[in-house]
Formats: C-alpha cells, sequence, structure tokens
C-alpha cells in the first residue's frame, strides 16, 4: 500500500515493531543481564500510550487551551518519571528542573511570536521540551548523586576544610552535570550531516519547502538547548543544596 509517509505502514509494521522489541528484551537480558521484561514493558506501554494519544490529538489540536492542559499532563507524568528515577522519597522536587527549562523556552517561543498559540503547535513544540528537560533532569540528578555519593571522603574533606555542605557537593559534582548534555549537543552539532530529525523530515514529507524545514528544525534544536541546559544546572543545584537522591 502506499502512503505518504516515510515508512511503509501495512502489515509489516506488526511484524516489524513484535521483532525489534523482542530483540531488544534478548539483549537486555543476556547481553546486559538486565531481565527481559523493561524492554517489552516499555514496548507495550508505547502502543497503548500512542493509540490514545493518537485518538486524543485531533481534539486536542482544536482548542489551545485543551492541548494547554495536555501538556500539563505531560508535565506531571514527567515529573513522576524523573522523580522516580532520581529520588523517590522527595519524587515531587523533579518538577523544578523540568518547569525551570521549560517554562522561560517557550515563554520566548511564544512571546516572539514563533510558536503560535494553536493546539497542535503547542502541543508539538511544548511537548518536545517537556520530553527534554525529563530525559536531562534524570541524567543530571543521577549522575550527580552517584559523584556525590562515590566522593563523599572529599565532600567532607572539603569541609572540615571550611566550605559549606553545598558548595563542597558542587566542588565534586559540577562537571557530572555536564554530561547530560552530551545527546542534545552531538543532536545539534550533526544536525544535517549524520541524521535527519523527525520535524525536518515530517514537514518536508508533508509539503513544507526544505528551507522552512530547515527553519523550524533549528528552533526545535536550539530551544531543546536551552531548556536541557536550565534543567541540568537546577538538577545539579537540587543535589548539591537540598542532596537530592542521596540514599537516605
Amino acid at each position: 500500500m502506499q502512503t505518504s509517509t516515510l515508512l511503509g505502514l501495512g502489515p509489516g509494521v506488526v511484524v516489524a515493531v513484535v521483532l525489534l522489541a523482542a530483540l531488544a528484551a534478548a539483549v537486555h537480558r543476556w547481553a546486559l543481564d538486565g531481565g527481559w521484561l523493561p524492554p517489552l514493558t516499555a514496548s507495550l506501554r508505547a502502543v497503548g500510550q500512542l493509540a490514545v494519544v493518537a485518538l486524543l490529538v485531533s481534539r486536542l489540536g482544536q482548542s489551545p487551551w485543551l492541548a494547554l492542559a495536555f501538556t500539563f499532563l505531560m508535565f506531571a507524568i514527567a515529573t513522576a518519571t524523573t522523580g522516580r528515577r532520581v529520588d523517590p522519597t522527595r519524587w515531587w522536587l523533579a518538577a523544578a528542573p523540568i518547569a525551570a527549562g521549560v517554562v522561560p523556552a517557550a515563554a520566548v517561543l511564544l512571546a516572539t511570536g514563533v510558536l503560535p498559540f494553536s493546539g497542535l503547535a503547542v502541543i508539538a513544540m511544548v511537548g518536545q521540551q517537556v520530553g527534554g528537560a525529563m530525559t536531562t533532569a534524570s541524567l543530571a540528578g543521577r549522575r550527580v548523586s552517584a559523584e556525590i555519593l562515590g566522593r563523599h571522603g572529599e565532600v567532607e574533606a572539603a569541609v572540615a576544610l571550611g566550605f559549606e555542605w553545598p558548595a563542597a557537593r558542587l566542588l565534586v559534582a559540577r562537571h557530572t552535570a555536564r554530561e547530560a548534555l552530551v545527546p542534545p549537543l552531538d543532536q545539534t552539532r550533526t544536525v544535517g550531516t549524520v541524521t535527519l530529525p523527525g520535524a525536518f523530515v515530517g514537514m518536508v514529507l508533508g509539503g513544507a519547502s526544505p528551507v522552512d524545514a530547515a527553519i523550524v528544525q533549528l528552533v526545535v534544536l536550539v530551544s531543546l538547548l536551552a531548556v536541557d541546559a536550565i534543567s541540568a544546572a537546577v538538577s545539579l543545584w537540587l543535589c548539591t543544596a537540598f542532596a537530592w537522591g542521596r540514599p537516605g
């Protein structure tokens, strides 16, 4: 069946998804010693969630306010996901790095008129920003927490020399928060040379000119860089000031 999409959407989709999920589960189990379930359950959740989103987006896209409400739902789920990864006892603190990254970036795009206040545009752009902030906060929070715990002796030594506890933690952990920015930095540096991201390909397939698609993709990537940088910085501050993620 010929379609206007990049991929063929015939019966082979089901076979491909099942085979790839099974492959991921097998590698996760035998090569990484992580069990079969995480890749399989993640794949099943993706099927269910995308089915629901596909049904909802056509409705939500008709009203910017409904779309905004949906982005708040995205934000709540992202907060719970990151909080569970970093510190299940104080999971709600994950709201800070995610909101700190998304709110100013979205505000700039809305204020400059780059992001129109329409349902589909808000869901597409803000949803990507929430997802980026969630990933960065999870990576930064976990890495910084592990660094503080692993180098606790150095932290105590710095305190003995007169540093306050937050400053001592920051001394040993600041560099680790930057590692969370490696994926978005690499994606931005190599765009057009290694990959053609989804926004660019989707717009071209939808009939937009390559120039317009490139401009939109640039806005997406640079806004995600700003979101991720702020999220990493706030995650670092939380981990060092309040010991967010420290065991116990």
